[in-house]
């Protein structure tokens, strides 16, 4: 079977893109999506698609970095693939990964320099995120998030609270967190 996965960071992008590079590769059997970002270890579509996968078959990846957090899942990911008898192509760096028992050294090395400078680059990334939201902050223009819960809103949650509501039932009422919840309440000082 030929399997597909697809991965996007955030809501706003398009998968579109990735799934046509795929399409165009190989008639897809199967496919399975992600809407997480790259760090994130919680990828139900991944861990799906790793399960499904039987040895005989092709995972379809539009690109390392939609694959893999960094260098050591990459290689993990892909010699657990290919143990079980499972090839992985990824289409825009043109490197496939059969599973064979000699392994191609060249590839190898370039799967490992691919997936370094991948790492590489959202470290980069991460830091000049950190670096602007810094000036920001020193220019008085970054606030951070939003509150969740106004002011006014804390102080009748307290009454209510103090009435002998549960800190539970006022959380879900409001839409918050019990978390966000305590940690408003302890910013005024409760």
């Amino acid at each position: 079977m030929n399997v597909g996965y697809v991965r996007v960071s955030t809501v706003e992008q398009n998968p579109d893109r990735q799934l046509e590079g795929l399409t165009r590769r190989a008639q897809l059997d199967k496919l399975f999506q992600d809407q997480a970002s790259a760090g994130s270890t919680d990828r139900p579509g991944l861990d799906a698609a790793l399960s499904f996968v039987r040895a005989g078959d092709v995972l379809h990846v539009h690109s390392i970095d939609r694959l893999a957090r960094n260098l050591q899942d990459l290689q993990g990911i892909v010699q657990d693939l290919n143990g079980r008898g499972v090839a992985i192509v990824f289409n825009r760096e043109g490197l496939t990964f059969e599973a064979d028992e000699k392994g191609d050294p060249m590839g190898r090395l370039m799967l490992q320099m691919m997936g370094a400078f991948a790492e590489f680059e959202r470290s980069l990334i991460r830091e000049r995120q950190a670096e602007g939201i810094a000036r920001a902050k020193a220019k008085g223009v970054y606030k951070g998030r939003k509150r969740q819960l106004t002011d006014d809103q804390v102080a009748e949650i307290l009454e209510r609270k103090e009435a002998g509501e549960r800190v539970a039932a006022l959380a879900r009422e409001y839409g918050v967190s019990r978390t966000t919840v305590y940690t408003r309440l302890q910013e005024v000082g409760v």
